[in-house]
C-alpha cells in the first residue's frame, strides 16, 4: 500500500515574496545542488525556475523560486505556503556566514572564488529528509541511489499542490519512512542494510532532528548524527550539507571526493587524509572549497571503467 494519489491537490491562490539578498547570489548553483538527479521527485529546475516541494509544520508545501534582477521571486501554494516564504532567505544562503574565507594564498582557488562570487550554502533545516536520502547513497552508485530516492518518495511521500512542470511530491516524514515495508525498500533497489538504517534512524527520527538542529557545531552534530546505528562520517556530513548549509562539512569516505580534490588543487590523486591536508589551511570553510572545485567543473581524467551497478533484486 502507498501513501500517494493521482489526482493534483486543490490549491488555493498562491502566496508570494521577494528576497533581495545583501551578498552576490547565483540561485541555481546555491539551490540546485539539493536536487537528486534530473527526475527528483522533490525537485525540478525548468527555465531558470526552481521548484520544490517538502513538508513544514502547517503541512505541505510546494515553492517556486525565480532570479530576477530585483531579488528572488518566490512564490509558494498549499498549507505549508507561509512557512516556504519563510524559509527562502536561508535557501539562498542568508545564513551563510564567509568570515573567515581566505583563498588569497591559492592563486587557482583564488581564481574560482573570483569567477564564482555567487555560490552560497543553502540550509534547509529539513534534517530528517536529508539524512534518509544520504543513506539511500550509501556505497552504490548516484544512478541507483536517484532511483531509490524516485520510488520510495512518490509511492510513500505526499503529492504537492500548485501548477508543477511535472508531478512533485513532498518525502515521507519520520512515520510513513517508519511503515515503509522490507519489499518495497528491496523494490526500489535499497539494500538490506540501507532499508534497516532507515528504519531504526525513523524510530529516533523527531529528537533527531531536536538534536542536530540545536546543537551548538558542526562536531557536536556530527556526534549526533554518528551516534545512530549505520551512520558514518560520510553520511553524516552528505546531512548536514543539504539540511544546515555547513560549510566545513567533508565527506570522508566519497569513492571519487579526495581524489577529486587532490587533482584540483596539486594535480594529483590523494586518499582521504591527504585531502584532509590539504583542505586544513580553509578550516571553517572546507566544503565551500569542494564547491568551488565543483562549479568549475575540475575533474581527475578518469583511468579506469565506471563502477557498474549492481542490482540485488534479481538474485
Amino acid at each position: 500500500m502507498t501513501l500517494t494519489t493521482d489526482a493534483v491537490p486543490q490549491t488555493d491562490a498562491p502566496a508570494r515574496s521577494v528576497h533581495r539578498p545583501r551578498h552576490p547570489l547565483d540561485l541555481l548553483a546555491t539551490v540546485g545542488m539539493l536536487r537528486r538527479g534530473r527526475n527528483d521527485p522533490t525537485m525540478a529546475v525548468e527555465n531558470g525556475r526552481i521548484w520544490m516541494a517538502f513538508r513544514t509544520d502547517a503541512g505541505v508545501a510546494t515553492l517556486c523560486l525565480r532570479q530576477r534582477s530585483d531579488g528572488v521571486h518566490a512564490t509558494a501554494w498549499g498549507p505549508g505556503a507561509g512557512e516556504a516564504l519563510d524559509r527562502v532567505p536561508a535557501l539562498c544562503g542568508a545564513e551563510d556566514d564567509l568570515d573567515g574565507f581566505d583563498v588569497s594564498s591559492h592563486a587557482g582557488l583564488a581564481e574560482l572564488a573570483h569567477r564564482f562570487p555567487g555560490i552560497r550554502m543553502p540550509r534547509t533545516e529539513r534534517v530528517f529528509d536529508a539524512l534518509a536520502c544520504a543513506i539511500l547513497e550509501q556505497k552504490v552508485t548516484g544512478m541507483q541511489a536517484f532511483g531509490a530516492w524516485r520510488h520510495l518518495v512518490t509511492g510513500f511521500g505526499q503529492r504537492a499542490p500548485g501548477p508543477t512542470p511535472r508531478p512533485l511530491f513532498a518525502a515521507p516524514n519520520v512515520e510513513a519512512w517508519r511503515a515503509v515495508p522490507s519489499w518495497a525498500f528491496h523494490r526500489a533497489g535499497v539494500q538490506p542494510p540501507q532499508a534497516r538504517t532507515i528504519a531504526r534512524s525513523a524510530m529516533r527520527g523527531a529528537s533527531i532532528e531536536r538534536a542536530v538542529l540545536t546543537a551548538s557545531d558542526g562536531e557536536a552534530r556530527e556526534r549526533v548524527l554518528t551516534s545512530l546505528p549505520g551512520i558514518g562520517p560520510w553520511t553524516s556530513a552528505e546531512t548536514r550539507i543539504r539540511a544546515l548549509g555547513d560549510p566545513d562539512a567533508v565527506s570522508v569516505g566519497d569513492f571519487h571526493l579526495a581524489h577529486e580534490v587532490g587533482y584540483a588543487l596539486t594535480g594529483s590523486r590523494t586518499d582521504d587524509d591527504g585531502m584532509l591536508q590539504l583542505l586544513a589551511p580553509w578550516a571553517g570553510h572546507r566544503q565551500r572549497v569542494i564547491r568551488l572545485i565543483f562549479a568549475a567543473g575540475i575533474r581527475e581524467p578518469r583511468r579506469g571503467p565506471r563502477l557498474s551497478p549492481e542490482d540485488h533484486r534479481r538474485r
